[in-house]
């Protein structure tokens, strides 16, 4: 509340004649050195706003006097950086993959190429580092559809999988049950047959024998006699801790009844050489590759 302007005892300074709770308002001035600072700053921030782009308008900005541009010099910074990796790239996309390996630096540049590559365009699909997804291959686990040489790869990741390519990965698996191939009780006894490959017992009671018969008549043209897969065909290995689209046995009895047939995209139509061989070279490090 107001009070009368008067000196303080202690501090010998007047008030301002303002009192809150007893406790009264000195009437000390702001400090010459902080004054100073902050006119020097005034000044500083009204010279950078004439200099530099700054104040908005109706159908711009102000510009600056000097001209400067943020995203000129971003697009000069990339230009340059671009250049440098140019050459590098050029002798990527020339050279066979053996040659590359024999270079450490270029090597380095086409791991981090292919890293950059792999982020932007197949981890979504395939996970961080290749670790996979339901429906989408773990690429550092090594269990290879079609290979997982550094040709291999190339070449899948170029045309893709039933892209459309003439030079795609193709593979068809039957609709067993879908299309009436099989009989609802040899699907069920091979569903058990197959989910003894990788070491787990058969749990509804079927023969075992029927089921390895089924198997041996309709699947192992393309998944190999003892589930060891055909990459020829692209047939699955079966007889493996990782699988496609799940190993429990409602997904295996999905699989074999009405089959999904993933869709990879064939990448040169998105990417140039350089970037597909660097992101076969990156791929292949990851820990799967052969």
């Amino acid at each position: 509340m107001p009070t009368k302007i008067e000196k303080d005892d202690v501090t010998g300074q007047m008030t301002t004649g303002h009192e809150w709770d007893g406790l009264q308002e000195l009437n000390r001035p702001v400090p010459r050195w902080w004054l100073y600072t902050w006119a020097a700053c005034c000044v500083w921030a009204l010279i950078w706003c004439v200099l530099y782009p700054s104040l908005p308008g109706i159908t711009g900005y102000y510009h600056g006097l000097i001209g400067y541009y943020q995203r000129d010099a971003v697009d000069a910074d990339v230009a340059k950086v671009t250049a440098q990796r140019a050459g590098a790239m050029d002798k990527i996309k020339a050279l066979s993959f053996a040659d590359i390996r024999k270079d450490p630096q270029l090597l380095a540049v086409a791991e981090t190429a292919g890293r950059i590559t792999f982020a932007e365009n197949c981890q979504p699909c395939h996970g961080a580092g290749g670790g996979g997804n339901p429906g989408y291959p773990a690429l550092a686990a090594g269990n290879w559809l079609w290979g997982g040489t550094l040709e291999d790869i190339q070449r899948t990741v170029t045309f893709g999988i039933r892209s459309g390519q003439d030079d795609a990965r193709n593979s068809q698996m039957p609709r067993f049950g879908a299309d009436a191939i099989l009989k609802p009780a040899e699907i069920q006894a091979v569903a058990d047959y197959v989910s003894t490959l990788w070491g787990v017992p058969g749990g509804t009671g079927t023969n075992p024998a029927e089921g390895k018969r089924v198997f041996a008549e309709n699947c192992a043209v393309c998944h190999g006699e003892t589930g060891q897969g055909n990459r020829e065909v692209g047939g699955a290995k079966l007889a493996a801790h990782t699988h496609l689209h799940g190993d429990d046995r409602a997904a295996i009895l999905a699989q074999i009844n009405n089959p999904k047939m993933g869709v990879m995209p064939n990448w040169n139509a998105r990417l140039d050489a350089a970037k597909i061989k660097s992101v076969a070279i990156y791929v292949h490090s990851l820990g799967g590759g052969e």
